[in-house]
């Protein structure tokens, strides 16, 4: 079946969606009153990075953090709203640089190497979104920090303790989702993962 682009957009504005529903507080875990919570927001992006590639995922991701700073925000700066909503949750489609190998991988029936993309391009979405809240903190949030403890160890210690939680429930997620129904990676015809 043929990739629609109208398809396409349906999709990241449903998925987009989906990921916002998935950002309200009361489906979340709050760890901090400055905003950081553990989520499963970003289950949503990386489905669309897995399944249309990189523009999905950053498209999706974009919405996502642009909803999210509708619902619950923490904005002290424009430069941290970007870098805090719709860059940290655009980067996290940079996943979708492992579409076609994950695809690949089901086609030829490799399970552990698709288990193994699926779990990278979660990893690095998640850092890369780490990363721009990390950035952030030291810069817009250091005043925040205890006495005597350095900008970037409070930044490091408040963003890790939410991203890395929420990293692994996406890549558990996604792993039993796709290994499940590895049809929704692609489009047409029927495959199923054989053991490597």
């Amino acid at each position: 079946m043929k990739r629609s682009p109208i398809l396409f957009l349906v999709e990241i504005a449903m998925f987009a969606a989906l990921g916002a529903v998935l950002s309200l507080p009361f489906l979340t875990i709050p760890l901090w009153v400055q905003g950081g919570s553990i989520a499963f927001s970003m289950v949503p992006i990386f489905f669309m990075a897995y399944r249309w590639g990189l523009k999905g995922g950053l498209m999706t991701g974009l919405l996502v953090g642009v909803f999210n700073s509708l619902i619950n925000p923490f904005i002290v700066h424009p430069v941290q709203y970007v870098m805090d909503y719709p860059l940290a949750y655009a980067v996290v489609g940079v996943a979708g640089l492992f579409s076609k190998p994950a695809l690949k991988a089901v086609r030829e029936g490799h399970a552990k190497a698709f288990t193994i993309y699926i779990i990278l391009g979660t990893l690095i979405g998640s850092g890369l979104r780490f990363m721009s809240h990390f950035v952030g903190g030291i810069v817009f949030f250091s005043s925040f920090a205890p006495k005597g403890t350095p900008a970037w160890i409070y930044s490091l210690t408040y963003n890790i303790g939410y991203m890395l939680p929420s990293f692994i429930i996406s890549a558990v997620i996604l792993n039993i989702i796709l290994y499940k129904q590895p049809k929704l990676l692609h489009f047409g015809g029927s495959q199923s993962i054989k053991s490597a």
